[in-house]
């Protein structure tokens, strides 16, 4: 019986797991995919383009995620690194994500393979 007890433990604790290593790709399938396909341009610049232009300029995860999460919580043009694609594209609206959204967003979008 306590081998049982311990192999449902086990479980339990692998699943809650994937769950929270799930939560980014949820949160942007939820939210972002809305204007951001992943890998087209269509009423908002492509997560490819963004992922890579931002690495490009924030090649470590914690400065990825820190910039583009700020910028995802109060999206300003002159804290855009992607100007042509704001004139094009006119600025993402005021979301009114928490921090924590924000971050687990970025950190999703930073490890993503578009």
């Amino acid at each position: 019986m306590q081998k049982h007890i311990k192999s449902f433990l086990f479980l339990m604790l692998f699943a809650s797991s994937n769950l929270f290593a799930n939560e980014g790709a949820l949160l942007f399938g939820g939210n972002c995919v809305t204007c951001h396909n992943e890998t087209r341009a269509i009423s908002a610049p492509s997560m490819r383009e963004v992922q890579k232009q931002y690495r490009a300029v924030f090649g470590d995860k914690k400065d990825f995620v820190n910039y583009l999460s700020a910028f995802i919580l109060k999206p300003k043009e002159e804290n855009s690194i992607m100007l042509e694609k704001v004139e094009k594209y006119k600025l993402m609206p005021l979301l009114g994500y928490e921090r924590s959204v924000a971050e687990e967003i970025a950190s999703y979008i930073y490890d993503a393979e578009f």
